[in-house]
């Protein structure tokens, strides 16, 4: 159950659309046009997404894309927790990670979400956050596939704050991995029929 909401209403409102703004911003598009990869839309599977990034060859771009799309939910969440308080921090992270996924400035049309989620869950409580950091990168390294990673790691979120903690944000984490896994939707397919590409392979 989400925590009841004792902040003024125009303050949440205020916080969430700033949130919605700030995880609106492609950091994947801005940072191929810039470093003159071309429009990663273009490429790939057309996700804004690190992993899509990665798949221009370029290393860098893609840990940019990364950071940066983990660094906006993370503020999002760090702003609203100084301005407003826990209550207020939880909008944000919600806010944030709905602005990546439906962003204003790319028709609503965005990313999966996942560098988001993570960045947004450091930010709510790290010691969760590094779990399911350390989670991702186990996956990664045992089957080389993203996607897998990711929807191992924001599905065991929920179980981690139940074990560890605080509680109050299991709602959020499970509303999170539920967009999450939508988002994967066509990846889940390619998973189940075994076609899925591996990090590092470019996708036709």
């Amino acid at each position: 159950m989400l925590p009841e909401m004792t902040t003024a209403p125009l303050l949440l409102i205020a916080i969430a659309i700033g949130s919605y703004l700030l995880g609106s911003i492609p950091f994947g598009v801005v940072i191929t046009k810039a470093m003159g990869l071309g429009d990663v839309r273009a490429i790939g599977s057309g996700n804004i997404g690190a992993t899509n990034v990665l798949r221009t060859g370029n290393k860098a771009a893609a840990l940019a894309t990364l950071l940066l799309d983990a660094g906006k939910g993370a503020v999002a969440v760090l702003i609203a927790r100084a301005v407003a308080g826990e209550d207020a921090a939880q909008v944000a992270a919600l806010m944030s990670f709905l602005g990546h996924l439906f962003p204003v400035w790319l028709g609503f049309k965005g990313g999966k979400g996942v560098a988001t989620f993570l960045g947004t869950l450091l930010a709510l409580a790290w010691p969760i956050g590094l779990a399911c950091c350390a989670t991702w990168l186990v996956m990664l390294a045992v089957t080389r596939i993203s996607s897998a990673s990711a929807l191992v790691a924001s599905a065991i979120a929920a179980l981690y704050l139940w074990l560890w903690g605080p509680q109050s944000l299991i709602a959020l984490a499970v509303v999170l991995a539920a967009l999450v896994w939508v988002r994967h939707a066509a990846n889940i397919a390619r998973l189940v029929s075994g076609t899925e590409p591996k990090v590092g392979r470019k996708k036709p």
